[in-house]
């Protein structure tokens, strides 16, 4: 899994009693869910949403589809608990979630909490808010200036739990060494712009603890008027590629038995290779170095007399 560190900052703000946001922080999945609802309705929409992505009832789904799934699963549930507690009638939450699977990040999202990536020294929105004034601002009859301060910019026109189903805006993003990604809700982006999301987070690449609760402590100093959630998390290349060694140097490893291991086909064939070319060890004799002397001596001595014996007949 190559993420290399993440952080998770969460604050009820200054103006809220309690704080309605929930998050997930389990690697590789990384979600936040800001709820809705009358009395304590939106704190138990949250929390039955982070349980849904906690109880991982989708394994086995490629990353889109548990992404999808997940969210529909928190969606049964809150809407299976307001129909059937009037206290919790029309409750629901926003859920933004990410799921990295090696190199990919899939990304699943529904109302107005948000989803960032900074990659190099620039920030990107992800994800679009499912919200009133998002529509009006896509529409051309309210200007950025004044969606800023529109007094129905909370209300939201998608969210999970409301209705039987619920339509998910489900997508993946190829990620690079260094990449950061923050999910958060909107009692930071309402409070923050995102030129100074964008300040901090670069200066607190290497310290993301820091960087979560620096941009916390700023939504509070411009008022706090909501719950403040922010979850960050960085993709290391390095960490990707060392556990894929360390999975294949696990794979290879014989099994530790006190019997000796059966060799696999592939290592069967080698060994049979390596045995049939490797040339048969000839045996060597062994000289005493004394009879080598004499060898010698007795050599030298016949061809002395074979030299006299010439010598002779020539005469």
């Amino acid at each position: 899994m190559p993420v290399g560190a993440y952080a998770v900052a969460s604050d009820t703000g200054r103006r809220r009693r309690r704080n309605e946001d929930n998050y997930v922080v389990a690697p590789p999945l990384f979600a936040v869910a800001d709820g809705m609802g009358g009395a304590q309705a939106g704190e138990v929409a949250s929390k039955l949403a982070a349980s849904a992505l906690e109880a991982g009832d989708a394994d086995g789904l490629s990353g889109l589809e548990r992404v999808d799934e997940l969210i529909q699963e928190a969606n049964r549930r809150i809407y299976d608990r307001s129909t059937s507690d009037p206290a919790a009638s029309g409750m629901g939450t926003t859920m933004t979630v990410a799921l990295v699977e090696g190199m990919t990040v899939a990304l699943g999202h529904v109302g107005d909490s948000r989803a960032y990536l900074v990659r190099g020294d620039s920030m990107e929105q992800l994800t679009e808010d499912h919200s009133l004034v998002n529509e009006l601002l896509k529409s051309g009859k309210l200007s950025a200036e004044e969606a800023q301060i529109h007094p129905q910019r909370s209300v939201i026109t998608r969210a999970v739990g409301t209705d039987p189903d619920v339509d998910v805006d489900a997508f993946t993003i190829e990620a690079e060494d260094g990449d950061v990604f923050l999910i958060c809700s909107d009692g930071l982006t309402d409070m923050v712009e995102d030129e100074d999301i964008l300040d901090v987070l670069d200066r607190n690449r290497a310290d993301l603890e820091k960087a979560v609760k620096s941009l916390v402590q700023t939504a509070n100093k411009e008022g706090g008027e909501d719950n403040i959630t922010a979850v960050a998390f960085r993709i290391d290349a390095e960490a990707e590629a060392e556990a894929a060694v360390n999975v294949e140097d696990t794979l290879s490893m014989p099994a530790l038995t006190d019997e000796p291991a059966e060799p696999d086909e592939r290592t069967r064939e080698y060994t049979e290779v390596e045995t049939s070319a490797a040339p048969t060890p000839r045996p060597v004799a062994k000289i005493d170095g004394q009879r080598v002397g004499i060898v010698l001596a007795g050599l030298i001595l016949f061809l002395v007399a074979t030299a006299l014996l010439v010598w002779g007949l020539a005469r």
